[in-house]
């Protein structure tokens, strides 16, 4: 398990933007990514004592549904961050312009919603019950890392200032 946190450290640590350039949505090199993703199945394959056929299907569904989640989930940053803005301390909030982020944040989270009960009817025709409890909570806690890494960089690029709406201490 250690293994893929550190790999998942070195992939989405904050200096990788300086070490090497980003893919065109900012993100990880697709090296990285590749990499990653590799190190991932490896470590879904050993955890979960799948089959080599469970493994291929595995990957494919992941893989399938990682292309439809992406562009819901970028957009779900962007509306946060739009959210952030808004409601910034010392700033007047636009009403009109938090309901129609409200409303994004909602629709994004309802389709997120969708794909996970789509993506789990799949892997429950190839996985156990108890291979799919696992899976979910093993991908649960990759995503709180990943989430707790992004909160992280953000901090570090901004400073008290921006962070807390006031001048620094």
């Amino acid at each position: 398990m250690a293994r893929w946190l550190v790999a998942l450290a070195l992939i989405l640590g904050p200096t990788l933007g300086a070490q090497q350039p980003t893919d065109s949505t900012g993100g990880p090199p697709p090296r990285l990514l590749q990499e990653f993703r590799k190190r991932w199945h490896e470590h879904v394959q050993q955890e979960l004592a799948l089959t080599p056929d469970q493994a291929t299907k595995l990957q494919a569904t992941e893989d399938r549904f990682a292309a439809d989640r992406r562009p819901i989930a970028q957009s779900q940053r962007q509306v946060q961050q739009a959210l952030r803005e808004q409601l910034r301390p010392g700033a007047a909030a636009d009403a009109d312009s938090v309901t129609k982020l409200l409303a994004a944040r909602d629709q994004g989270r309802t389709a997120l919603m969708k794909l996970e009960q789509d993506e789990d009817q799949e892997m429950a025709g190839y996985l156990t019950p108890v291979q799919r409890a696992r899976y979910q909570m093993m991908r649960q806690q990759l995503q709180e890392r990943i989430s707790e890494m992004r909160r992280h960089r953000r901090d570090q690029m901004l400073g008290p200032r921006d962070r807390d709406g006031g001048p620094p201490p």
